[in-house]
Order: C-alpha cells, then structure tokens, then sequence
C-alpha cells in the first residue's frame, strides 16, 4: 500500500490511523464546496488525521428525473481541482463511463467506481489505465469475497493502486445492511478498505422518487468500522444537509464531523494499543 504515502506526502499518514474521504455529495456551487473542504480541512489538520476531499462532478444515478444531476462536468471539475490545488489535498470524484475516465483523471487523483458500476469491466479498465488510484466501490448485491474480481481486473490493466469501499448490502427493497466480516475479507487482497459510513444507511426505492436515509446512525456505523480495523472512512457532510442537492437524507451535519473524529481516534488507539 505505498501509494497512500504518496498520496499523502504532504500530510501526516500513519499506518496505524485511519484517513478520510469526506465532502459534500456533489457540487453544488464553488463557494459551497470551498466552505466544507475549509472547515474539514481544518479540523483534519488539527487532530493529524489524512484527508481526501470528496465531490461528485456529476450524479448519474438518481432515483427521479426530476433529481439535481450537476452544473456541468468540466466546470464541477475544475473546482475540485481547485480545491485540491488551495489545500493542497488529494481529491476523488465518481466516473460513470469508461470515455469518462482519461477526462477525469485530469481533475482528479483518485478515480471512484460507484457500487452499481463495479462489474463493469470496461470502466475499470479504463480508470486503471489512467495511473490514478482507484476505487472502487462494492455493489449492493456483491459480497465481499467477489471483489477481488475487480481488483484482479484493474491489475491485470497495469495498476496497483486499488481500493476498495464496504457500503452495505440490499436488505428487501428500501433498506441495506453492513456485513463488517467484509472489512477484513476485502483486506485480504492486499488492498487499502473504507467504510462509506453514509451511503450504507440509505434507504433507496421510496415511492417519493428521492432516496431516505438514517443519519442518526453514521456514528454507529464508523466506530464498528474503526473497531474492526478499516484504513479509511467515507463520510459525506454538509452545512446544511436538509437543503442539499443531493443525498440530504444520509448526510452528517458538518458541525458534528469533529466530535466523532475525536471518537473515532479514541477507539483506533485502543484497538491497536
């Protein structure tokens, strides 16, 4: 795993820690976006916690047509690698298509394949042959033991630099569940493991066309995840989740992320203590 120290040389990383990937879900506007990376920034520098700015240039999947999708690709772009030049940050955001991948890979250092997409052998060609990290999420209907057929095809393309996310499983039709076991599992390919600690408490398929979610629990969900020995965390936040263009619902509130980051540290040291 050598290249996390790369991608954090111009931050602490520790082995030992956990590092972030944290943001809003999408971008909604430049002067949101700098706000979180700001604040998060801040307090990720404080407690020496490494971190990677999150935000979607674009989202593909909604549940309606009528869902906020982005204010356009290359402009999103641009700002998230602005935010990653200002902080001097590593940044990821998800691609959809394979034809995405050479494009974004000029905005953004790591390359994130969403869950649905993780089969899709031709995307995970693609975001490989770029050079840039990928990561890759594990499907909703995946188990944990599967994805080393995704990692086995990023390698088979040239690159090492693989991660790979834990964000639940489909639970009958608008819940999921974490299987903490896939944790270690998925480790077990020698690869970087993250817990998306907000997306794994969506509750998706409402008849209101617009995904719910069960924020209250996101704290539950990163301590297990630390308590079991993830490498990182994936945490969307947001000043104001309940007016968010996208994924509202499973939010943390911005003003609570430091709190549980001090949490979270309290319980690594005494797991690896």
């Amino acid at each position: 795993m050598q290249f996390l120290q790369e991608l954090f040389k111009n931050q602490s990383y520790d082995p030992q820690n956990f590092f972030l990937i944290a943001g809003p879900c999408v971008v909604e506007s430049e002067d949101l976006v700098m706000q979180v990376a700001n604040d998060v920034y801040s307090i990720c520098k404080k407690l020496h916690i490494p971190y990677v700015f999150k935000a979607s240039y674009r989202k593909a999947n909604r549940s309606s047509a009528n869902s906020f999708t982005g204010i356009g690709d290359e402009t999103a772009m641009k700002i998230v690698k602005k935010v990653g030049e200002h902080f001097g940050l590593p940044t990821t955001s998800d691609i959809h298509a394979h034809e995405e991948a050479a494009q974004a890979a000029k905005y953004i250092d790591i390359l994130q394949i969403p869950a649905f997409l993780c089969r899709q052998t031709d995307l995970l060609v693609a975001a490989a042959e770029t050079g840039k990290i990928v990561n890759v999420k594990k499907g909703q209907f995946v188990s944990g033991e599967a994805m080393k057929f995704a990692v086995d095809k990023i390698r088979k393309a040239g690159n090492e630099k693989v991660m790979l996310t834990e964000r639940g499983n489909t639970f009958g039709y608008q819940d999921l569940v974490v299987d903490y076991r896939n944790i270690p599992i998925m480790q077990n390919n020698n690869v970087p493991v993250i817990m998306d600690c907000t997306h794994s408490l969506q509750q998706p398929n409402q008849v209101s066309g617009v995904t719910g979610g069960n924020p209250q629990l996101i704290a539950t969900i990163a301590k297990a995840a630390i308590a079991v020995g993830a490498n990182g965390l994936f945490i969307e936040t947001h000043p104001n989740p309940s007016i968010a263009k996208s994924d509202g619902a499973n939010m943390l509130h911005l003003s609570k992320l430091e709190d549980l980051l001090v949490q979270l540290i309290k319980i690594r040291k005494a797991v690896v203590s």
